[in-house]
């Protein structure tokens, strides 16, 4: 089973194996390539010593090129975690879209790319009856250690298609603020909440290294106008709208 029947090409990559755990697909992991073209980054996603793929990769004028069957689990997440799920890439599919990221200039998502992002993963969440909130970036899985596909990428058009779990942010104004050194229940309460949500944190209200990293993940994903870190009013208020809606 291919997967989508939206128009394609096929160039498949040896770097796969069997999905673990019979579990069901559940998670739709978006991610940038990080590479300079989508011709480098098929070609590295379908080199044997990368030992990386994905299921789809969209070029920059949202041409799609299927890599991996989607009965097929691909090495997309790494080492990641989403409602205390470790083996991501069991129970999700990957999407790579062609943009250089962070270390190459991080241009704008071309419109066109968008297009091809949305047709594709309405038909994946469609077909595999993913839920909104477990339509996510690879940052949100992997905070840290991967920030892709970064504060540019266009969450709310994904939303307008009912692709993903999306609302207008809070905007950012004063107020009181959680950050790196604080502790006490407002940071239990607030870590909570976020593991709640779906990220890999430990609730010991303690605004550690790891609390820092999540926060900022959360900001890349929902509230992109600032990436610090820093757990203000904005962000705060909203992951709560988020949480109740």
């Amino acid at each position: 089973m291919i997967g989508t029947s939206l128009p394609k090409r096929i160039q498949l990559s040896p770097n796969i194996n069997e999905r673990r755990g019979g579990m069901p697909i559940s998670i739709l992991v978006l991610h940038y390539t990080g590479m300079s073209s989508a011709k480098k980054a098929c070609d590295w996603l379908c080199n044997r010593e990368s030992q990386v793929s994905c299921h789809y990769l969209i070029d920059e004028h949202g041409g799609i090129a299927q890599m991996v069957d989607e009965a097929t689990r691909a090495w997309h997440a790494g080492v990641s975690s989403w409602h205390g799920e470790e083996d991501v890439n069991s129970i999700s599919i990957g999407i790579e879209i062609q943009n250089p990221g962070h270390t190459l200039g991080y241009p704008d998502f071309e419109p066109a790319q968008m297009a091809g992002v949305a047709a594709l993963s309405k038909d994946i969440i469609t077909r595999n009856k993913i839920e909104p909130r477990n339509v996510v970036a690879h940052s949100d899985v992997a905070p840290g250690r991967k920030v892709d596909p970064g504060e540019k990428f266009d969450w709310a058009y994904l939303k307008a298609f009912g692709i993903g779990h999306y609302l207008e942010p809070e905007k950012i104004s004063g107020g009181s603020f959680l950050q790196l050194g604080d502790s006490g229940d407002p940071v239990m309460a607030l870590q909570a909440m976020l593991k709640m949500y779906g990220y890999g944190i430990d609730v010991n209200g303690e605004f550690d290294q790891r609390t820092r990293i999540v926060v900022e993940a959360f900001q890349r994903h929902f509230r992109q106008a600032r990436v610090d870190g820093i757990a203000d009013q904005s962000t705060v208020v909203t992951l709560h709208k988020l949480m109740r809606g």
